[in-house]
């Protein structure tokens, strides 16, 4: 059904359609209008359909060429910084999801490894091709970085020197992705590193990368680890662990520390305190995931440690999940052929509603640096 359909349907007299074209207008979007960031409708069934469903609905008939958008990226960031997403009607299955998140463990150690088959095992092809050459499935860091592979090099740079890395150190990395942080702190500041996931695939391409450096890459949950370190840092992984796991983290990272370590945590952050859980991206993207707030980390945190830095560059992620994009559209007649019409408008949907969110400062990106006992003379964090 094309566009101009929702005209010839007297689209303007349906109900669904007036709800929707009132609450786009707080965020200045139009429906079938001319900027990149309008949105052209192209089933009648739109409406009632995001009305019923809410973020799951928009996102799913998205996936299904109900609607297009030029910038959909731009479309997210005025949705959002318009506060819209709390205006939709709350459909049952999400509130059921809420609530089974409140009162399940849902990234207990049996599920802990379904993120790991559902998202992270898509395909090293896709990913090689995505991102840097490290690999980085997480924020680059555009201070002075131009390009992406520079936001990259400079984030992995900032993390060995807010831990103060020294030759002969050993380093934990938890939920080390495709190994780059760890080849790049063995190779740069001579440190032993061990790194865990629990993705199959990402520990394959990770030993690979890591061939001939002091660096060890294990499948497993990180609440099995028992061997203390000098330094630990998990970057990307604090969002798949959970509030009912929060504390068990914290235990966990404060038995595996020296008492004269430093750990930091690398992690998207939300707003509020709350069950965090969109509902499309559970579903497509991350299951199980769920942002930290400000207060979970805090609270989970001030028995183990001394929080001695807490530095905000969300801002970036903005241009780090463009950058993406970019990569993923060069790279699609290449990925064509392994995945469908209806997978590439999921991804495309993926980092450009991520992206909206970071630069409407809905969600964040923290980097915590905590001490077991606080450093004596205070430290001078990097920037």
């Amino acid at each position: 059904m094309s566009s101009s359909c929702v005209e010839d349907l007297s689209f303007h007299d349906n109900a669904w359609y007036r709800i929707i074209h009132e609450m786009l207008a707080e965020a200045g979007v139009k429906i079938n209008g001319a900027r990149p960031f309008d949105i052209h409708v192209k089933n009648p069934e739109f409406f009632k359909r995001v009305l019923e469903d809410g973020s799951l609905g928009l996102g799913e008939s998205y996936m299904d060429g109900w609607w297009e958008c030029e910038r959909l990226d731009i479309f997210f960031q005025r949705v959002l910084r318009a506060g819209l997403e709390n205006k939709l009607p709350r459909h049952f299955k999400d509130v059921m999801r809420v609530a089974a998140a409140r009162l399940m463990n849902l990234q207990s150690k049996k599920r802990a490894w379904i993120v790991g088959k559902e998202h992270y095992d898509l395909g090293n092809d896709l990913f090689s091709l995505m991102l840097d050459p490290y690999m980085q499935y997480s924020c680059g860091y555009w201070n002075k970085a131009t390009t992406l592979e520079e936001a990259q090099q400079d984030k992995l740079r900032m993390i060995c020197e807010k831990l103060q890395l020294r030759p002969g150190m050993t380093l934990l990395d938890v939920g080390c992705g495709w190994g780059g942080l760890a080849a790049y702190a063995a190779k740069n500041y001579g440190v032993s590193v061990q790194g865990v996931t629990i993705s199959a695939e990402q520990q394959k391409l990770a030993q690979d990368r890591c061939e001939g450096l002091d660096v060890t890459i294990s499948l497993q949950d990180y609440r099995d680890l028992n061997v203390q370190f000098d330094r630990i840092v998990s970057v990307g992984m604090f969002e798949h662990v959970g509030p009912k796991n929060y504390a068990t983290y914290f235990d966990v990272i404060d038995r595996n520390l020296k008492r004269d370590g430093l750990f930091l945590l690398h992690t998207i952050g939300s707003n509020q305190t709350d069950m965090n859980v969109d509902p499309w991206i559970d579903k497509y993207i991350f299951p199980n995931g769920c942002l930290p707030s400000v207060q979970h980390i805090a609270r989970a945190s001030e028995k183990h440690f001394v929080m001695e830095d807490w530095h905000n560059f969300g801002a970036d992620y903005d241009k780090t999940l463009m950058a993406w994009y970019e990569r993923f559209l060069a790279a699609w007649p290449t990925l064509s052929g392994n995945y469908s019409d209806r997978f590439f408008r999921m991804f495309c949907y993926y980092l450009n509603a991520c992206a909206g969110a970071f630069r409407a400062r809905n969600i964040h990106l923290w980097q915590v640096l905590f001490s077991p006992q606080g450093v004596e003379g205070g430290i001078r964090v990097p920037r």
